[in-house]
């Protein structure tokens, strides 16, 4: 024989199979916001010697 069959499921096995599905699966888990599954962060560390240089402050001292 190459498959088995499955005995008989009585009304008593379905409404408890039932309800196991509905305490498993009877309410959806609460909604998470999709700002809360982002995470950001900077890629470098802000260096301030670098940064110390403004590359437009020619126009404030030359044009203003």
């Amino acid at each position: 024989m190459t498959h088995r069959t499955e005995p008989r499921k009585t009304a008593q096995d379905t409404a408890e199979a039932a309800a196991q599905r509905r305490e498993r699966f009877g309410t959806l888990p609460e909604r998470i916001r999709p700002e809360d599954t982002v995470e950001t962060s900077p890629a470098t560390l802000p260096d301030p010697a670098r940064d110390r240089y403004h590359a437009d402050e020619w126009l404030v001292r030359y044009c203003g």
